[in-house]
């Protein structure tokens, strides 16, 4: 078993992305893409799409990426449109019922555990980022 530490998020995350991936990839969608379209299903300001997608996934190009969801109509003005609600529920369903089995496994007292680790990892590596 790897020691808590980058490697094991590092390792864990590229599992998972791998696995999201096979869900995607019939889709045509990027993961960048669906990072974009997560974020847009979440979206209540402040401030505008572009720049929360910016700062949130730090996406420099997200203006572009933006743009590029707009023009296959699953975005409009700053919102899902309905097909990308639908398809933004489509994916959620399947890689729920992917991953399932996984968090299932877990036993409640260590995924509290992890949780709190990963959240103090994300908090203290958020703001050296913000510097």
């Amino acid at each position: 078993m790897l020691a808590f530490s980058t490697q094991l998020i590092g390792q864990t995350e590229k599992a998972l992305n791998a696995l999201l991936r096979t869900v995607l990839l019939d889709r045509r969608l990027s993961e960048r893409e669906w990072v974009a379209l997560r974020l847009t299903s979440q979206f209540e300001g402040p401030g505008t799409l572009v720049e929360t997608i910016r700062d949130s996934a730090h996406f420099t190009d997200a203006a572009d990426l933006l743009s590029g969801l707009e023009a296959r109509g699953l975005v409009v003005d700053e919102a899902l449109s309905p097909a990308g609600a639908d398809l933004v529920a489509e994916i959620s369903r399947e890689i729920g019922a992917l991953t399932e089995p996984i968090w299932a496994s877990i036993a409640p007292a260590d995924a509290e555990a992890a949780a709190r680790a990963l959240d103090s990892v994300l908090t203290q590596t958020r703001a050296l980022l913000r510097g």
